[in-house]
């Protein structure tokens, strides 16, 4: 399983990112995917998720509104859309298997600052 994530940044708060996930090495189109976040020094944080044919999306409270997932199963990728960004964004974002994160790959980082 391979799981890339890009398309992180500085961006001033209320800006916006996308982010991509090039995954590799399984059934992309059969898993559920998961975005997670990470600051350090604290546990990891579920953001969002999207069933396999992604019509089913869910999110964090603290994102709701702001950030939008979506998938293309033809070409293994899973994106995040994040918009009208706060500080408290600011993590190393992971794309991953499960709920937990506990299957990803290497996280892009997202910094919000003035």
């Amino acid at each position: 399983v391979q799981l890339q994530a890009s398309g992180g940044g500085l961006v001033q708060p209320g800006g916006s990112l996308n982010l991509s996930c090039a995954a590799s090495g399984f059934a992309f189109s059969l898993y559920w995917m998961y975005w997670v976040r990470q600051v350090p020094g604290k546990a990891i944080e579920w953001v969002s998720s999207i069933n396999s044919g992604g019509h089913y999306a869910a999110y964090v409270d603290s994102v709701k509104g702001r950030f939008t997932i979506s998938r293309d199963n033809a070409n293994d990728m899973l994106y995040l859309e994040m918009n009208d960004l706060k500080p408290e964004d600011t993590a190393l974002y992971y794309c991953a298997l499960e709920h937990s994160g506990s299957t990803r790959g290497q996280g892009t980082q997202v910094t919000v600052s003035s």
